[in-house]
């Protein structure tokens, strides 16, 4: 997660709760008994993109450390900035030159105008999840998180994440979570799954 001066926070409210507990009693009552959940998210994508990269596959400890350091590298994280260096220097902030190359990669997508960063809101759920997983090293479940975790889509509910099926699985008392059910669930939750994505994860 970045660490920002003025944090922001995943919105929701009332709304959002009072459609969830209509629509499932046994989620109504997880929201009841949670209460409203703050995660914290990045408003900038490109930020958070770099982010997600740094944090795949390794304890959130050290993807903090790698993260201060590529942070103390680069006072001004920036498609420009990453540019200006050599891949041996972003890998020097502790991470493999697999991870240092999609980096780079990202940065140049931004740069050449294959992704618009900074238009990005302005495409819908599946248009973004499109063009971020035609980068190398972002998959589906990088883009969903994204989605939720940067551009604030309501509407996001990840098959890909173990937690929230996880949650889902220990909600509804089930030994197993066949996509079929997954999608029932999903269809039911919409159009708040990101809300409902929440509470699955504190329940996982």
């Amino acid at each position: 997660m970045v660490i920002t001066k003025e944090k922001s926070f995943f919105v929701y409210g009332q709304k959002e709760i009072d459609y969830l507990r209509r629509k499932d009693k046994k989620l109504g009552a997880a929201i009841e008994r949670i209460g409203i959940i703050w995660r914290e998210i990045t408003p900038d994508p490109f930020t958070a993109l770099i982010s997600s990269i740094v944090s795949q596959q390794i304890s959130s400890k050290a993807a903090e450390t790698v993260w201060n350091r590529l942070n103390f590298l680069f006072p001004e994280l920036t498609p420009g900035s990453i540019a200006q260096v050599d891949l041996a220097e972003i890998k020097a902030c502790g991470m493999s030159e697999r991870k240092a190359s999609y980096i780079k990669g990202i940065a140049e997508a931004a740069i050449t105008g294959v992704i618009d960063f900074q238009n990005l809101n302005k495409l819908t759920d599946a248009e973004i999840t499109s063009k971020l997983t035609s980068l190398r090293g972002v998959g589906l479940w990088t883009a969903e998180m994204l989605l939720i975790f940067s551009l604030n889509r309501p509407d996001v509910l990840s098959f890909k994440d173990l937690a929230i099926c996880r949650g889902m699985m220990n909600l509804y008392n089930l030994k197993e979570l066949p996509k079929e059910k997954f999608e029932r669930y999903r269809k039911r939750y919409s159009p708040y799954g990101s809300v409902a994505s929440l509470y699955l994860w504190a329940l996982s």
